[in-house]
């Protein structure tokens, strides 16, 4: 394995660990009595100011600013202020429903988006993408079907948590049909790093906002008085580490290895984030739910996996994460 290769797959590695934290950062704030809006507008704000930082501080990514259209600065900010829906509902679910738990339902996005591009997309072929839905469905099914009695969250926390990659799968392809993928060619193939690093920063900016105005319309704490003190090292860690960082090193490590073999190397995202969430907030989960767990992985490894191609040929645009829950 040659050494882009190699610096691309640990990039990548470092992202899926960086996204799957965000769950374990999130909880000991909600601890400290700080909602999730309120959690969010300052996640989006503070990673909207390291991208545009990070932005300006390169020559090649200021070009890449001055270079953007309309169009793609008005698909950017419009994709912002979609991915409100995705980040919301997973961040409020974590409120009631368990990191571990979450993981597995959100991690379901892979398969629904391999069906939707089967119509709005470049499709997998043949039946696979079925197969895929079906495997990871039936995991999720058995890690809500195996909470214990007695223990399981609001059904309102879980209809937020199923909801999430749904909304999510849907923002992918819209995402990907405004870039120009189609079911018969991929987007823009002249995209590069410093084009992607406009991309996020206007993206954020416009999630950034919008989680503001909802969160000063609602009159939610968000003034930095009334955070406790004791919150302030997960909410930067969310923006810093599982935000911003998960990002940048998803967008280098892809533009190493390729979107398709870097989002199948993502499936140790929910195992990450399982392991720590036994480690470090003494969750468990039962057998019944580590069972649906390898089915939901199985069914994102098989959706992202096409006889006859290698795995360094991108599948499209829904492959790529700007931003993970």
């Amino acid at each position: 394995m040659d050494r882009r290769r190699v610096v691309g797959v640990l990039l990548v590695l470092v992202s899926a660990a960086s996204f799957g934290s965000g769950a374990l950062f999130a909880k000991p704030v909600y601890a400290e009595g700080v909602g999730w809006l309120t959690l969010l507008a300052w996640r989006f704000g503070l990673a909207a100011a390291l991208s545009w930082t990070w932005l300006l501080l390169s020559a090649g990514r200021r070009a890449g600013l001055r270079r953007i259209d309309r169009r793609r600065l008005a698909v950017s900010l419009i994709l912002g202020l979609v991915y409100l829906g995705n980040s919301g509902t997973y961040y409020a679910a974590l409120e009631t429903v368990s990191a571990s738990l979450a993981a597995l339902i959100v991690y379901v996005y892979p398969a629904i988006v391999a069906v939707l591009t089967l119509r709005l997309g470049r499709p997998l072929r043949g039946r696979r993408a079925w197969a895929a839905l079906s495997l990871a469905l039936l995991g999720v099914v058995l890690a809500i079907g195996g909470i214990p009695t007695g223990s399981a969250p609001p059904l309102a926390g879980l209809l937020q948590a199923i909801a999430s990659p749904v909304i999510y799968s849907v923002w992918i392809v819209c995402q990907a049909r405004l870039s120009g993928e189609r079911p018969d060619r991929l987007g823009d193939a002249s995209a590069d790093g410093t084009d992607a690093a406009t991309a996020a920063a206007l993206m954020m900016t416009s999630t950034a906002v919008g989680f503001w105005l909802i969160a000063l319309a609602s009159g939610a704490p968000v003034e930095p008085g009334r955070i406790p003190a004791s919150a302030w090292p997960g909410i930067t860690a969310v923006a810093v580490i599982s935000t911003f960082v998960a990002i940048q090193t998803f967008s280098a490590g892809s533009r190493r290895i390729g979107a398709a073999q870097a989002s199948l190397i993502s499936t140790v995202e929910p195992v990450w984030t399982i392991s720590l969430a036994a480690l470090l907030l003494g969750e468990r989960l039962g057998p019944i739910q580590l069972v649906g767990g390898a089915l939901v992985i199985g069914g994102v490894i098989l959706a992202q996996l096409r006889r006859g191609v290698p795995l360094t040929e991108p599948l499209g645009l829904a492959a790529i994460r700007i931003a993970d829950e």
